[in-house]
């Protein structure tokens, strides 16, 4: 115990000091030297794994090695992701062969019925690649995977089914916000106005029940599948029932965000307005604003940090700030522009070369089950590139 506290307390100095040295600097010149690394990383991480057609980057081993997934994972479409935007900073030809060649990886996901991360698995990767290149080819597989992803949907709960796995009845989680994205964007596209409908049932029914008086939410809920009535709250990846697991508070505040941009209705709106809130205005959110891996762990600040939470509010910061009074936009701009130089500090951006060549380190994926605690996460890199092209835009507005 004592040793993990010493190496605690030195990756906190570590963080004040690299955060200090970045503030220094311009934030464009911070952008864009953390785009140019970025770029860097994940060319060395897309050619490591060239004979190995079938494998995707997820994560690595508490030695620094690369773990990889299959498609099937729920990860699989962030690091095709991550090219795109990469691509869309500076084309290359070289990152878009990789871009293409890494998405085709996922394709066959489009037909995923048996969970409801098809949304992550296609949208971060063929919904980039359509946006970008306005590749036509793109199209049916998003919409194959719309329809995959419409599957789970129970009227009778107005919500769409998380996990086939676990002793729940029905457990829709936090997370699935981020999956409504697709549909709603396919509804748009092929004029399909049930996936909008199912979308928009599922955030109003998710708002409903999923959050507590003060704003957090759970991560885990579960219904009836019969009548639609809740049977359980609880969590799966944070420290109790009850406490605010920060990257479920990132999804919730993404999901609510991105919900709006698609309807423009104003309970979407302020439902994540009141999700920054309870955020930005939290006792335990340290200074440079990377939350601890639960808002709620007994043993802050002796506990982790969790770069993929920080990178995903931070991603939707700079979203919500388009949609605010300019009080809101100039306090959410100036947490995402600290979150900002945070991560791209040596606090949290891995060596050249190094941790199996991802971008961030320092995140966690599941504490309670001992599963991928302070490591790289490929979605911690995919919004953190993201957040990085979206204030680059800003900037260059």
């Amino acid at each position: 115990m004592k040793s993990k506290l010493l190496f605690l307390c030195a990756i906190f100095l570590c963080i004040q000091t690299a955060s200090a040295k970045s503030s220094k600097k311009p934030l464009k010149e911070v952008i864009n030297t953390a785009l140019e690394f970025s770029t860097k990383q994940s060319l060395l991480m897309a050619k490591s794994l060239e004979n190995k057609p079938t494998e995707l980057p997820r994560t690595t081993n508490n030695f620094g090695k690369l773990l990889t997934c299959k498609s099937d994972n729920w990860v699989s479409g962030f690091f095709p992701g991550v090219l795109w935007y990469l691509y869309e900073n500076q084309a290359s030809d070289e990152l878009k062969k990789w871009a293409l060649n890494y998405t085709q990886r996922v394709a066959k996901e489009q037909y995923t019925t048996n969970n409801h991360d098809v949304g992550f698995m296609i949208f971060c990767s063929f919904g980039n690649q359509y946006r970008i290149l306005n590749d036509t080819s793109s199209l049916p597989v998003i919409f194959n995977a719309s329809k995959s992803l419409s599957t789970r949907y129970n009227p009778n709960v107005g919500l769409i089914r998380s996990w086939d796995f676990g002793k729940w009845k029905y457990p829709v989680i936090i997370d699935n916000m981020m999956n409504l994205e697709m549909l709603m964007w396919a509804s748009q596209q092929y004029n399909q106005p049930e996936f909008a409908q199912i979308a928009i049932s599922h955030a109003k029914k998710t708002a409903l029940n999923h959050f507590r008086p003060d704003n957090s939410c759970y991560h885990v809920v579960s219904y009836n599948p019969e009548t639609g009535n809740v049977d359980c709250k609880t969590t799966h990846q944070g420290y109790s029932d009850q406490s605010a697991w920060a990257r479920g508070q990132g999804w919730a505040l993404y999901g609510y965000t991105m919900m709006y941009r698609f309807t423009k209705d104003t309970t979407f709106l302020n439902k994540a307005c009141a999700v920054a809130s309870y955020l930005l205005n939290h006792p335990r959110l340290p200074e440079d604003k990377i939350p601890y891996w639960d808002f709620d762990a007994p043993n802050i600040p002796d506990t982790y940090r969790d770069a993929s939470a920080g990178a995903l509010i931070c991603s939707a910061l700079i979203e919500l700030s388009g949609y605010v009074d300019k009080n809101k936009s100039r306090i959410y701009l100036a947490v995402a522009e600290k979150q900002i130089r945070a991560l791209s500090s040596t606090a949290y951006r891995n060596a050249a070369g190094n941790n199996g060549n991802f971008i961030l380190k320092h995140s966690v994926g599941s504490l309670p089950h001992n599963s991928e605690v302070d490591v790289p996460l490929t979605y911690a890199d995919y919004y953190y590139v993201e957040a990085l092209m979206r204030f680059k835009k800003m900037l260059n507005k």
